[in-house]
This record gives structure tokens, sequence and C-alpha cells, in this order.
């Protein structure tokens, strides 16, 4: 077994926040997750499983503007567009995600490769390919 080196614990906490939304406190911001109506929520935000690939989503876009910004193009008319399935067997999961990333017009198709290998690491992307160990735990 190889020993991994690991960078400190970060924590973020949700709290109820009426009927079926939960606002989740990162760093200094409140992001709110809902259910549509027809779910028994108010509709008010993203479901979890919307914002988990919208998550992969802007992480992608992140490390594409990274890449581009690194090679002096510019990021007008980046944009990343997904569509996700949720298995219809159980345990309920997302079964497949399709990210289309439309790189700027400025990309030289030369440099194409180049942005598909980057994005294709990014860390959402990552932790999707080597999972991280969850455990759960009820406090008190």
């Amino acid at each position: 077994m190889t020993e991994q080196t690991y960078a400190p614990a970060r924590a973020l906490s949700v709290r109820h926040g009426g009927g079926e939304r939960y606002e989740i406190a990162i760093r200094d911001h409140i992001v709110a997750v809902d259910q549509p109506v027809g779910d028994g929520g108010s509709d008010t935000a993203p479901t979890p499983v919307e914002l988990f690939v919208a998550s992969l989503a802007g992480c992608v876009a992140f490390y594409a503007g990274r890449y581009l910004t690194r090679h002096g193009l510019p990021r007008d008319g980046l944009a990343v567009m997904a569509t996700y399935a949720m298995a219809t067997d159980r345990p309920a999961r997302i079964s497949d995600v399709l990210l289309t990333v439309r790189p700027p017009d400025a990309l030289p198709a030369h440099q194409r490769a180049g942005l598909r290998a980057v994005i294709e690491h990014c860390t959402v992307h990552n932790s999707l390919q080597a999972p991280p160990t969850i455990a759960i735990e009820l406090a008190g």
C-alpha cells in the first residue's frame, strides 16, 4: 500500500431552511438546494443532484479557462453544457453525464488536444474517477 499525502480537511455545513430547502454554508457563501414542487419542494433552488452535475461542469469550465489564459487566449465564448441521466435501477444515482465544451473561436486547432487533456483532469472529475472514502456518522 502506498502512503498518500493529504491536505488539511475543509468543512462546510448544511441546515434545514424549511420544507425541502436546505442551506449550505461554504466559507462566506450560502448555497441552497431544494426539490421541485412535484417532489414536495418549493423549487427555490437547484436539487442536490443538479448542483452535483453543475459542480462538475463548473470545474471543467474553470480548468478550460485557466488553460486558455495560460496560452494567452481569450475566454470569450467559452461555454460548458451538461446533460445527465438518472439510473433506472437502485441505488438512486446518476448513470451518465455528457459535458459539451464549446471553446472560444480563437482556440487554434492544434491546441484542442491540449485543452481536452487539461479539462479531463479537473478536480471534480478526478474525484469521480478515484472516488473518496465516504463515512457517515450520527452525532450524539
